[in-house]
């Protein structure tokens, strides 16, 4: 009697079919060989493959548009990248409108034009931004920089009220108190160096970082902790370079990064605790903080009010209704305000020194205006309304802006297939970039665009004209919430600088080359001597 086990449920046609394809001598004569190869040959045979969808993949990506007609295996241009050279940026915004590299398993797609990079800003349904593949682990998944759609467009109503001009002013104390004691140390810097000239763009990281803190989170911060957060935030910038090592590994740009963001955080959740308990006993806003604390409270007050049928009479109603955030995501919040403005700050103000320096007809203009607003008085306290009158020194610092953008490219996304033009469609997943340089040095918008010249934006037409193309802090629904703020603070900290500093700048031969460090900085981190201008 027949077992279960040598029973055979095989369908005879089956059979038939594999015995046909065992049988068959190319097939038994391939799988012969297969059998003979080593595991070294097996590796490297994968290998090759691997290379080449690689290279396939990025030919197909690249399509019509200009970029090398080869890919390194794998890493692309990721050697070059670590040390990137303004001068290779430049050929490729030059190459033409749409250019692309491939590093690692990133496509990146590159619009050097102005209408190219508008074109990106503008197109919130095909893209977002994505600052960085890192990016995500050091400000945290769910910070609001990485919504999109309706929530962005929610979350960034909430925040507009930080930025007014009535807000603006509330700050302009504790900024005025932080260049006050950051120009004494310049002149002890300067001091302690015997009269020599020292390399000064690290002085002025740390200032605008102090700024920053101050406005952000008022003095809820130690200037220990100020000093901390300056010295790691190298770190952060480092590890937010466009080309990366995409994951974090111990002892790497990114792991120190991941570090420095973590104390930066807990500092600012500290504050955060701190402005709770003060705005919720009365206090007076003196920082961006506080005033999102206590919007946050305010709208407490009416939905609580609403809900228990209260009169709302002789109360305004919030402009957003806000939900409560924790400690936590109001320090990730107001971190991504200090990462979107230090940087950029501390290479405006690094080229705004250096060329008042080799400019000292334009200072003297901007001493002469900041001394009029204030009626003579250098010690008296700033106000909107001075700043308002600050024409010369705020056009000469838009004119800085244009002259040495300190942001060169925006990293966005393509959330789908993007049809930029009727020819290239950038695929989904690829990472696009709309660059802001070449509009900047546009000679049919900028007459002698390579030339530093106040007087466009003074008395020229270039606030008009060039519109479109002053692309500096973007366009579009992610543009830059405070851009009101960046140009006011550069104008506040070099009209005083102007009135109370003589400094001067010791040119190298390098002192134009441009260094790219996340922003631009010069290439010999601008060495200057101060003194006391009586």
């Amino acid at each position: 009697m027949a077992t279960a086990s040598n029973v055979s449920f095989a369908s005879p046609l089956a059979d038939a079919k594999y015995a046909q394809i065992v049988g068959h001598p190319q097939i038994d004569g391939l799988l012969g060989r297969l059998a003979e190869l080593s595991g070294w040959q097996i590796a490297f045979t994968i290998l090759l493959v691997l290379i080449a969808y690689d290279q396939c993949s990025y030919l197909w990506q690249k399509g019509s548009i200009v970029g090398p007609a080869w890919k390194t295996p794998f890493i692309g241009p990721f050697l070059q990248s670590m040390d990137p050279k303004f001068e290779e940026y430049m050929a490729k915004w030059a190459s033409g409108p749409l250019s692309c590299v491939s590093v690692f398993h990133k496509f990146v797609v590159i619009a050097s034009t102005r209408d190219m990079s508008r074109k990106v800003f503008n197109s919130p349904s095909f893209v977002k931004p994505c600052v960085v593949d890192v990016a995500h682990k050091l400000l945290g998944a769910k910070n609001w920089v990485f919504l999109d759609g309706k929530a962005h467009v929610d979350f960034r109503k909430g925040l507009n009220g930080l930025f007014t001009r009535k807000a603006l002013e509330l700050y302009l104390p504790g900024q005025e108190d932080v260049y006050n004691i950051y120009f004494e140390k310049f002149l002890k810097v300067t001091k302690d160096a015997e009269g020599k000239p020292v390399p000064f763009m690290p002085e002025f990281r740390e200032l605008m970082c102090a700024v920053s803190c101050r406005t952000f989170v008022g003095h809820y911060i130690s200037d220990e902790a100020i000093k901390k957060i300056a010295d790691d935030y190298y770190n952060i910038t480092a590890a937010l370079e466009l080309v990366n090592f995409p994951i974090i590994i111990p002892f790497t740009k990114t792991w120190y990064g991941k570090k420095a963001a973590d104390m930066v955080l807990e500092e600012f959740a500290k504050c955060a605790a701190k402005s709770k308990v003060r705005m919720a006993a009365g206090g007076e806003i003196t920082c961006i903080m506080d005033g999102w604390v206590k919007a946050q409270l305010d709208s407490a007050t009416w939905r609580e009010r609403e809900a228990k049928g209260l009169s709302m009479e002789g109360i305004e109603k919030p402009a957003s209704l806000l939900r409560d955030f924790t400690d936590y995501e109001i320090s990730q919040t107001v971190f991504t305000f200090l990462f979107a403005s230090q940087d950029a700050t501390s290479s405006a103000a690094t080229w705004l020194f250096q060329t008042m320096a080799q400019r000292p007809d334009v200072l003297d203009k901007i001493r002469e205006e900041n001394l009029r607003v204030r009626g003579g008085d250098r010690s008296k306290a700033i106000t909107m309304d001075m700043l308002d009158e600050m024409v010369y020194t705020k056009g000469s610092v838009r004119e800085l802006l244009r002259y040495r953008p300190p942001v060169l490219m925006v990293p966005y996304v393509a959330k789908k297939p993007f049809p930029i033009t009727d020819t290239y469609t950038v695929p989904k997943g690829a990472m696009i970039i709309p660059t802001v340089y070449p509009s900047l040095r546009d000679p049919e918008i900028y007459e002698n665009p390579d030339e530093y010249n106040p007087d466009r934006y003074v008395t020229g037409d270039a606030e008009v004209k060039g519109a479109k193309n002053f692309l500096v802090f973007g366009t579009g629904p992610h543009y830059c919430l405070g851009q009101v703020y960046a140009q006011n603070n550069l104008a506040l900290m070099i009209g005083k600088a102007s009135m109370s500093l003589e400094w001067v700048h010791h040119p190298t031969p390098r002192s134009e080359e441009i260094k790219v460090f996340a922003t631009i900085f010069p290439m010999d981190d601008c060495p200057l001597t101060f003194s006391k201008r009586a």
